[in-house]
């Protein structure tokens, strides 16, 4: 299950390092190629927003290979697109995937379904490791790929791991029972009921999206440092400093233990402390290499610990309802990440103050204030606790 949430998750990210070569295979601008990538986010939230919730009213097991066959079609079909196709079958392709990739949503509150009692934050760390590893290595992988055969094989490859990964999946996972018996409609008003009913779920996807807001702003403007005058790296350098964050991914399988251990509020707030610590290494980075890397790894693991305990509270909320508390969760979660892309990429712009470093200096003061509201969120959201 982790391994297949991995190369669901990556798959919508293979196409950020071939966005020059397909531009130049299938004759279009950079700009005209660079939009497949908002298109896979786009299509992801939608997936998210609408298939997720079906976890609560389907058998699991046949809806994430149902999810995981249409995925491997989208990035089959990416990968026909060729100088002798239409542009607008690689969208087509990359819609598809980011539609139906929505496969390790599902899996991850069935993992804590399937867990023995008291072992249900161990399996959500372990599932959302293997998905944190493949988004990052997605990245490399499909450069490697891309060099040995193109990039159509990119598609190619990973439309046939996601296949064969299926198969095996049929083979060794249960079938889940129906959890509800509701319509699609009624489904998808209970979302905005959740919200409403629980405030913790607001509290905790609040925290998850302020989180990831905050490591955004650092994704969104870290390349323009990288590359900059300061260290003048290649995309390929940039790339492997990336893989920093693999470490910071194994924070999840730690954090789910402590969540088994009754520890979700330490956790959190550990998280909350450790994101602004990273922060003040971070905005060191402008100047240090090994500061930026430092900073980057303990963002990065931070925003594990605070995602894995709100998984862990919010799948308590209601069990009976884990996919639809986890498509409430996760879209606010990725409408937190947008928003951080946005704002980071003003503060890059407006940065030059007097006493802030240009550009690098505006991103940090911008993900040090959001690391704040997340902080101030975390201390709201035990308030929440202690009331009951």
């Amino acid at each position: 299950m982790a391994a297949t949430c991995g190369l669901c998750a990556g798959a919508n990210y293979f196409n950020q390092p071939l966005l020059h070569s397909i531009a130049q295979e299938l004759g279009v601008h950079d700009g005209q190629a660079a939009s497949i990538v908002t298109l896979a986010q786009v299509s992801y939230a939608f997936g998210l927003l609408l298939l997720v919730p079906l976890g609560d009213m389907l058998e699991r097991r046949r809806l994430v290979l149902s999810l995981m066959v249409l995925a491997a079609t989208g990035m089959a079909l990416s990968g026909l697109s060729g100088p002798s196709h239409s542009f607008a079958l690689l969208a087509l392709g990359t819609g598809m995937t980011g539609l139906f990739s929505v496969a390790a949503q599902v899996l991850v509150p069935m993992a804590a379904s399937l867990a023995a009692p008291g072992t249900s934050g161990r399996a959500v760390g372990l599932v959302m490791s293997g998905l944190l590893i493949g988004i990052l290595a997605a990245r490399s992988v499909a450069g490697v790929l891309s060099g040995l055969g193109g990039w159509n094989a990119v598609y190619g490859v990973g439309a046939v791991a996601t296949l064969a990964m299926a198969v095996l999946l049929a083979r060794a996972l249960p079938r889940a029972p129906v959890v509800v018996r509701l319509g699609y409609g009624a489904v998808l008003r209970s979302l905005g009921q959740l919200w409403r009913q629980h405030p913790r779920l607001r509290s905790r996807a609040l925290i998850g999206g302020l989180g990831f807001a905050t490591v955004s702003v650092l994704f969104s403007t870290m390349a323009l440092l990288l590359a900059g005058p300061a260290y003048g790296l290649n995309d390929t350098q940039i790339g492997l400093i990336g893989i920093v964050g693999i470490a910071g991914a194994l924070m999840a399988n730690v954090a789910g233990r402590m969540a088994d251990r009754g520890r979700e509020q330490a956790t959190t707030l550990t998280g909350g402390l450790l994101m602004l610590l990273g922060w003040a290494l971070l905005w060191q980075g402008g100047h240090s290499l090994w500061a930026f890397l430092l900073g980057f790894l303990v963002v990065d693991g931070a925003l594990q610990a605070l995602h894995i305990s709100n998984q862990n509270v919010v799948y308590a909320l209601e069990p009976q309802a884990r996919s639809r508390i986890n498509a409430v969760y996760m879209t606010t979660y990725f409408v937190g990440a947008a928003s951080g892309s946005a704002v980071g990429a003003w503060a890059w712009l407006q940065a030059g103050w007097a006493w802030l470093q240009a550009g690098w200096g505006g991103a940090s003061l911008a993900g040090a204030t959001l690391g704040l509201l997340t902080l101030a969120v975390v201390l709201w959201d035990r308030r929440l606790a202690r009331v009951g």
